[in-house]
């Protein structure tokens, strides 16, 4: 049986703080938490002050008095006493000068921008749970402080090869010129050599076409990267030709999930089932020989008959598929299934559903990029199959890929 670890305050110390009242007061506005967070702040502020004048010995400073400042930490409003000097050369660094907001508020205010909600959101949210009022200009302010940091982001060293590489979209809305227009943002998921997964960029545009993933493919190559042994994309146009201008040994592998999504939605309801388990005999063949023969017998079906358009689309996408056959089970579900991408698509889209449209690009790129970094510290461990498909990586990547 584990044992319980010592507690980092002693019980006799805690007994003595609550001094026998209701252990829940102490999380009320204004009770125990706010009390010690007011008494550490003050402390570590005069030993600031104390520090400060210990370094101006020589120039006869010395303390004058207290002023007045009030402070939004996660529980409410707090009045603070900030230590003053004579000379006025005293510049704290646990609250500094115009700081009006405890450390780690910002971050709480982003967090909950990233998980979706919006600024009035955020501000009702404050107000009920922790009676705290702050501005709607507040929380865009403390949020747009990202955009530096996402430019930097953008435009950061990359790897130099990245074994798979998925490419995916999504819609947003956005006003411009007072009209609200469909654009979509653009996101690649690289997976680096050890598997672990990492977000290689973000691109909004109003269409997609060759001069746009022509200059997607020269920005990362221009960052470091030099080799891309797979590309898992969603039929998007010119995207072959652009990968391969830049990056000629490239195999450009359809996405197998999108290709069966885009498959059903030609088909009734009541057929999806049946029609989606027919299609199992195509990508789970054994080998591409197999899997066209699979794809004909489908066509010449009773599903394939009634739902013609299937067999047709998957016929113009075939060369983009066959390179999914050359792996065993284990690296399939890797490329098919793309649970990373999905993953990250299903939290994007709950935020842009929260938003509705917006104001400016920026403003859809800020977003995105906060629901990607949240999402990013859930990223632990490379899949489980990742050391299948290293194998096989060598062998058909012979000379591009290394173990180790």
């Amino acid at each position: 049986m584990a044992r319980r670890k010592e507690p980092r305050i002693p019980d006799h110390l805690l007994d003595q703080l609550l001094a026998g009242a209701d252990a829940q007061s102490a999380f009320a506005k204004n009770g125990l938490l706010d009390e010690l967070k007011k008494a550490l702040a003050e402390r570590a502020l005069n030993a600031e002050m104390d520090h400060h004048l210990d370094q101006e010995s020589e120039s006869g400073n010395s303390r004058n008095g207290y002023g007045r400042k009030s402070v939004l930490p996660d529980t409410g409003k707090i009045d603070l006493e900030i230590p003053r000097d004579r000379l006025a050369t005293f510049d704290p660094q646990l609250i500094t000068k115009y700081q009006r907001r405890f450390p780690g508020f910002d971050e709480k205010l982003v967090s909950m921008y990233a998980r979706g909600m919006s600024v009035r959101e955020i501000q009702g949210h404050l107000r009920e749970l922790y009676g705290i009022e702050i501005s709607p200009d507040l929380v865009s302010a403390v949020t747009d402080a990202v955009l530096e940091e996402i430019a930097e982001w953008q435009n950061r060293p990359l790897e130099a090869l990245y074994p798979l590489v998925f490419f995916d979209a999504i819609r947003v809305k956005v006003r411009e010129e007072g009209t609200v227009r469909n654009k979509a943002v653009y996101l690649a998921l690289g997976v680096r050599p050890d598997g672990a997964k990492e977000i290689l960029g973000l691109w909004i545009e109003q269409s997609e076409g060759a001069k746009f993933w022509l200059r997607v493919m020269n920005e990362l190559k221009t960052r470091g990267v030099e080799d891309v042994l797979m590309a898992v994309v969603d039929g998007l146009k010119g995207f072959p030709e652009a990968i391969t201008a830049v990056f000629p040994e490239t195999q450009v592998q359809t996405c197998i999930v999108h290709l069966i999504r885009s498959s059903l939605a030609f088909v009734a309801y009541k057929d999806q089932r049946a029609v989606a388990s027919a299609l199992k005999e195509i990508y789970r063949a054994k080998d591409a020989e197999a899997g066209q023969a699979a794809l004909e017998a489908f066509a010449t079906s009773v599903w394939g008959r009634k739902y013609e358009a299937i067999a047709a689309s998957w016929q113009r996408n075939w060369t983009a598929v066959i390179p999914f056959f050359a792996f065993p089970d284990e690296v399939r579900r890797i490329i098919y299934t793309t649970n990373a991408i999905e993953a990250l698509n299903a939290k994007l889209r709950r935020a842009v559903r929260a938003r509705g449209h917006f104001p400016t690009d920026e403003s859809a790129i800020k977003l995105l990029f906060l629901v990607l970094r949240q999402a990013q510290k859930e990223w632990k461990m490379p899949p489980r199959e990742w050391g299948v498909a290293k194998a096989q990586f060598t062998i058909l990547f012979e000379g591009r890929f290394r173990l180790g």
